[in-house]
């Protein structure tokens, strides 16, 4: 665990001694050399050393044997982030995957789309990730790439993000930003030790966000509050709690389709919004989670931890939807399209997770050993009205706009439990160093997973009780401190997908499916710089909406889905003054005995075979500036499962600035940050949801102006 505050090294406790016995000695004197300050600040700027997510604890990225990403503190401030979608543009192995504007995100890693039941978490905790995280009490945000199933179980074979929450200090600022739509932004950070002892701890984060979207009529509002408390009992026990609530509002926009189901549209205006209806409501979500967690240290050697979390989304959603034309589930050749009128209020989803672990070191049998053993119990479950998607008379055209309708009069029905998953768990996990150059870590996960569901009716559908051992295993040597080289393979457990409306099995669960997982690659920390390579192979089971000839598809688990890829990461400083954050990712995505001949044989849906990108900071010679910039290639990728339909690759160019200065007695940073500097036009996401293939394209040239005061 972070220690709860910072303490003084014995270095310069030491130091501090002889400085105070040596006061009478006037006449030795000792001259120092020049202080040289630069703008680095107490942490590791772009180059975090540790993350939580690839373990139970923080650990040493270098130490890790497994790809992850780390976005730190200064990253999300200079790029002056509000969503996980513009965090994660700065990692080449990610991928949206139906994130349209106000409404929750999901995302595709090394191939794979994330699960909004089981890829999200707070300081090591799952959370429902029906929700937009705010970042405001985040000190840093982790990317695990690849399985997780012995760090959580059931979870998509694509990665983990793991959200780390800022801790009690000192600390005392106001932030303001706007943009040029008119946004208005406000968000305090307080913080501070208290007690006799300063045993007590908190952080408060408020903010206050009037949106403005460069989408017509899709402007919106987000509250958000939260507090995190520290209590070091006592040398050997610590407590942290946590507590954050967000309501947010917003119109969502749906996405394009493609045009007689083979055309790209073009010409298309990013500020226009499809089927807009005065009588539409905002997307509203309301979200709440909780999180505790002890620490007590036996000795030197043994630690015990249990937390326990809550996380619960409410989402109401009321929209005026376009879909399909009358040339079948894709916009008319003309550009025509239906406008639905989809009702889906009160959607409620609840995590329970509970969870305690003991670690310890010892040496047995002339090796040494870092041990985990603990136990986890889960419950998911999810209450839903049965919601409709009522077609509407006359349609749109992406042209010429929509013309009014008037909304459906359906009534809405009564709220039913249409989940219940339980998953317990036991794990185990021993690292173990045979010497200073090699280490092995061997672990597995014993999952007992009990889940019913229920149809829209109330009736009930499938019960799956699984019990399945997820093992994982990786080799690692050392050839040097700073060098680690390793090889791993893994199993997991994936939730499974849910039957698209229009499917014949329509809203259908499917059982949980297996995945695998082989990996190696070598980490190296260089002259101020951590970089790192990784090849990879990942194999799951394909689930989509099988065409049917003559009636509707059904949604079904046949054949497999391979992806095999090579990642590049760099992170850190160059020189004195350039820092920068770079990745590269090429990916192969292929289908295979899927029962759909078009399906195979071609790159998967929405995953381009190479991305790039990069963030990087150059401190210029004025005092406290600083040039901000980055830029995100992707290549081309294919717009329908069929491969027949392919949007261009795209290069964005960012830039900003950051100046820090003191005005009076009060420290201020300014930032200015102009994302798509030349304006690019560029599908960012061109995959699948529930079975139907959507469009969106990438945000205009957007410039965001922040001042933050520290007191």
């Amino acid at each position: 665990m972070i220690p709860l505050r910072p303490r003084l090294p014995f270095g310069l406790l030491g130091l501090g001694l002889a400085l105070h016995a040596g006061q009478g000695l006037a006449d030795e004197r000792v001259t120092l050399a020049p202080l040289q300050v630069t703008e680095r600040s107490g942490d590791d700027g772009y180059q975090p050393r540790e993350a939580q997510v690839g373990g139970w604890h923080a650990a040493p990225l270098l130490d890790t044997p497994a790809s992850v990403s780390v976005f730190s503190r200064q990253l999300l401030d200079d790029r002056q982030v509000r969503l996980l979608s513009e965090v994660l543009q700065s990692d080449a192995s990610v991928g949206e995957s139906y994130a349209p504007i106000g409404y929750y995100e999901n995302f595709n890693v090394r191939g794979f789309e994330l699960n909004a039941a089981s890829s999200y978490r707070i300081n090591g905790q799952t959370i429902a990730g029906e929700q937009n995280v705010a970042l405001e009490n985040k000190q840093q945000v982790e990317l695990l790439k690849g399985l997780s199933g012995l760090q959580s179980g059931v979870s998509e074979p694509g990665g983990l993000v793991n959200y780390v929450t800022k801790r009690a200090e000192d600390v005392r600022s106001v932030t303001v930003s706007t943009n040029e739509q008119g946004e208005r932004y406000l968000a305090t950070d307080l913080g501070g030790w208290f007690g006799s002892e300063k045993q007590f701890g908190l952080r408060a984060n408020l903010a206050h966000e009037d949106i403005r979207s460069y989408v017509d009529h899709a402007d919106g509002k987000r509250d958000f509050a939260s507090l995190a408390f520290d209590w070091q009992i006592n040398p050997d026990a610590t407590l942290q709690l946590d507590v954050e609530y967000q309501h947010r509002e917003q119109r969502s926009v749906p996405g394009y389709q493609l045009l007689g189901g083979t055309q790209v549209p073009h010409g298309i205006d990013p500020d226009d919004r499809l089927a807009y209806q005065h009588w539409a409501k905002p997307v509203t979500n309301d979200s709440l989670n909780l999180g505790g967690r002890f620490e007590y240290r036996f000795n030197e050697t043994w630690t015990g931890t249990v937390s326990a979390s809550r996380s619960k989304v409410v989402i109401d959603d009321y929209s005026a939807f376009a879909w399909g034309s009358s040339e079948g589930a894709f916009f008319g050749s003309n550009g025509d399209y239906d406008i639905y009128d989809f009702r889906s209020p009160d959607d409620t989803r609840r995590i329970d997770e509970l969870q305690a672990t003991l670690e310890g070191r010892f040496d047995a049998l002339g090796v040494s050993h870092e041990l985990t053993v603990g136990s986890s119990a889960q419950r998911r479950t999810l209450d839903q009205r049965t919601y409709y998607n009522e077609p509407l008379g006359q349609g749109g055209n992406i042209y010429t706009g929509a013309p009014a309708q008037s909304p459906s009069d359906r009534p809405i029905g009564p709220s039913e439990r249409r989940l219940d998953s339980r998953q317990y768990g036991l794990f185990v996990s021993d690292r173990i160093s045979f010497n200073e150059q090699w280490q092995t870590v061997l672990g597995a996960r014993e999952v007992r997973l009990d889940e019913k569901t229920w149809d829209e009716t109330g009736a009930a559908g499938r019960h799956t009780r699984q019990y399945q051992l997820l093992p994982n295993a990786a080799l690692i040597y050392k050839p040097q401190a700073d060098t680690t080289l390793y090889a791993s393979w893994s199993k997991g457990l994936s939730a499974g997908g849910t039957a698209p409306w229009f499917a014949s099995n329509a809203a259908e669960i499917l059982a949980p499916t297996l995945s695998r997982q082989l990996e190696v690659g070598i980490k190296r920390d260089w002259k101020g710089m951590s970089l790192s390579a990784a090849l990879f192979q990942i194999r799951q089971a394909y689930q989509y909406a099988r065409p049917q000839d003559g009636t509707d598809p059904i949604y079904v688990q046949q054949g497999q889905q391979k992806n095999t890829g090579l990642e590049l990461g760099a992170s850190g400083w160059v020189t004195s003054n350039l820092q920068l954050h770079a990745s590269a990712a090429a990916i192969r995505a292929r289908v295979k005995n899927s029962g759909t001949d078009a399906y195979e044989g071609h790159q998967a849906i929405n995953v381009p075979r190479l991305r790039a990108a990069l963030q990087a900071e150059y401190n210029l010679p004025v005092p406290g500036l600083a040039l901000l910039g980055g830029a995100r290639y992707s290549a081309s990728k294919y717009a329908s499962q069929a491969g027949n339909v392919e949007v261009g690759g795209y290069t964005v160019f960012d830039i900003g600035s950051r100046y820090r200065i003191r005005f009076g007695d009060y420290d201020t940073v300014l930032r200015l940050t102009v994302d798509n500097l030349f304006d690019k036009r560029y599908w960012r996401d061109v995959g699948d949801y529930l079975g139907d293939n959507y469009l969106f394209q990438g945000a205009p040239r957007t410039a965001r102006l922040s001042a933050s005061v520290s007191f």
